[in-house]
């Protein structure tokens, strides 16, 4: 069984530290032509995560900040990763608990996983991370993939 833990999902070329996008729409492509010039999705995955964000909105409103965990069908995700992105200005996302209201997230962690066993796992890890505000702050004040990616893995995320 392989480990189905944040860093081992991490992988520096979908890791986007300090950025500007105008929308989530905007966030969407960046992230999904980074994937398809490598190889790692299918050419529906673009409209799959914006199509399934629209039925199943995943901002979180966290005590300090907002984030957001989008992800798609199983079936499109060719290489499995997870795609860690922090905002400079915050993107407007629709709350998980409540989709009429705005999460404005900080940190978006765009989920490319193609196990279902794994899914529920890294969603728990996750989870985790979300719960911890301090790893959290420092994932948010990295000005590099390279410092995110430490960041995590020094936090054993």
């Amino acid at each position: 069984m392989t480990e189905t833990t944040l860093s081992s999902y991490v992988k520096d070329p979908l890791v986007f530290a300090q950025e500007n996008f105008s929308s989530r729409e905007e966030l969407f492509e960046q992230v999904a032509q980074k994937a398809s010039d490598l190889g790692w999705v299918r050419e529906d995955f673009l409209d799959r995560i914006k199509t399934r964000e629209e039925t199943f909105p995943t901002g979180i409103q966290l005590m300090s900040m907002g984030a957001a965990i989008p992800h798609t069908d199983a079936e499109c995700i060719l290489e499995e990763f997870v795609a860690v992105i922090t905002l400079q200005d915050s993107v407007v996302f629709q709350s998980m608990e409540d989709n009429n209201q705005q999460v404005k997230a900080q940190i978006v962690f765009v989920l490319g996983l193609n196990q279902p066993h794994a899914q529920l796992e890294m969603l728990q890890s996750l989870m985790g991370l979300l719960q911890n505000e301090s790893a959290l702050s420092e994932l948010l004040l990295a000005n590099t993939a390279t410092e995110l990616v430490s960041v995590i893995k020094k936090n054993n995320l």
